[in-house]
């Protein structure tokens, strides 16, 4: 039988959110996301209480995560602790667990709502519909892949932006 449980990116910890009936994880690299002085007592306290347990994804979530954000087009927009913690809420959903995310981050809730993983906000309202993500020179109106890593084009050299369609 699935139990909820929560994973916790940095904002969450910052708003405040921690949940007292049910277990809290987070990885390593949300700690170092953690910057105030007030919200790293918070969480070494509650991780010391063990309401928040720290642990990590296995190679299997962070290579599927990786590909889904690839096709979605999020793959320069989320750090790496971002993708830690979307594929620990893998692991934990193939654990037999029914994990619910905890984040502000659009960019891990597009994925999280692409892949139809359950995802709660803490301080704002969240995002309302999917998004994809695609490159597009500024002068000659040529397209690249979301994973394309230069900032200028090929062709014209002119800048290359970002533009968001809506999926």
């Amino acid at each position: 039988m699935y139990h909820k449980v929560y994973v916790l990116d940095a904002s969450a910890i910052i708003g405040g959110f921690s949940s007292k009936k049910y277990q809290n994880f987070i990885t390593a690299s949300v700690i170092s996301e953690i910057k105030d002085l007030k919200s790293k007592l918070i969480l070494e306290s509650a991780i010391e209480q063990r309401s928040i347990r720290i642990l990590e994804p296995e190679l299997i979530d962070i290579k599927n995560v990786s590909k889904i954000i690839i096709k979605s087009g999020d793959v320069l927009r989320l750090s790496e602790a971002d993708k830690n913690l979307i594929a620990l809420a893998f692991r934990l959903k193939r654990e037999s667990m029914n994990p619910v995310v905890v984040t502000d981050d659009y960019s891990m809730q597009n994925v999280l709502k692409i892949v139809e993983m359950p995802y709660r906000s803490v301080l704002t309202e969240g995002i309302k519909g999917i998004y994809g993500w695609v490159k597009v020179c500024k002068g000659c109106k040529k397209k690249y892949p979301p994973e394309y890593m230069y900032d200028e084009c090929e062709i014209c050299g002119t800048r290359i932006i970002k533009k968001r369609l809506k999926k």
